[in-house]
């Protein structure tokens, strides 16, 4: 059975992704959006570019729209919908 997660990046600047995996894929960094991260990085951080990956909730049974809500939960508690601290657009930050 495949170990679906809810994980956070955080990248070089401080700011941070939550994203979700139910493929139980290592090394899948998430979807966020390549160019919003690139144009908030110097040139020389984008040289030597490293990422943290950090599993925050993870199952073997849920379903798909479990991880879902999850992640949106995480999404609203860590606020990496707020431009100011990540990169997540949906749901749309309302602060």
């Amino acid at each position: 059975m495949r170990t679906q997660v809810v994980y956070k990046i955080t990248y070089p600047n401080g700011k941070i992704y939550v994203g979700s995996d139910v493929t139980g894929t290592v090394t899948f960094f998430g979807t966020g959006n390549d160019k919003l991260v690139a144009a908030e990085h110097t040139p020389e951080q984008l040289r030597d570019f490293t990422v943290r990956k950090q599993v925050l909730w993870e199952s073997q049974t849920a379903e798909p729209t479990e991880v879902l809500a999850w992640k949106r939960q995480y999404i609203e508690t860590l606020q990496s919908n707020n431009p100011d601290i990540g990169y997540n657009r949906t749901p749309k930050f309302r602060g």
